[in-house]
């Protein structure tokens, strides 16, 4: 059985009303948000977010297991794409997430990625 179609035809309306649709997206912008995601320790870092109003950026190092220059620096990739938003408290920086849509995204992630697991 083949995964391609055995003859070359298109519904023309369909195809030109999806070429117009997608050249009005920033399609750019979008893949970059799932670039910084893809990474494991961006992930991990986005994942927690979800779990916590805001973390200190040493809470985040201990966590995941690595220096605080390491987190810090992931933590700012995610605040640069804004992904993440900080607040400074005397000497201390704390993380959240920049929004609720960031948050729905990981958790929407999570779940469809426990359901994968569970039809293995």
């Amino acid at each position: 059985m083949s995964d391609m179609c055995d003859v070359f035809c298109y519904d023309d309306e369909k195809v030109s009303a999806l070429k117009e649709e997608l050249g009005s997206y920033d399609i750019q912008s979008m893949t970059k948000i799932f670039k910084a995601l893809a990474d494991d320790t961006r992930a991990k870092i986005a994942l927690m977010l979800c779990r916590t109003d805001e973390l200190c950026v040493c809470d985040v190092a201990n966590v995941i297991g690595t220096t605080i220059p390491n987190a810090s620096h992931h933590l700012r990739l995610l605040r640069n794409l804004g992904l993440a938003k900080y607040r400074k408290e005397g000497k201390l920086v704390f993380y959240s997430l920049d929004d609720e849509h960031v948050k729905q995204l990981m958790l929407m992630a999570l779940e469809h990625s426990k359901e994968q697991k569970a039809f293995a």
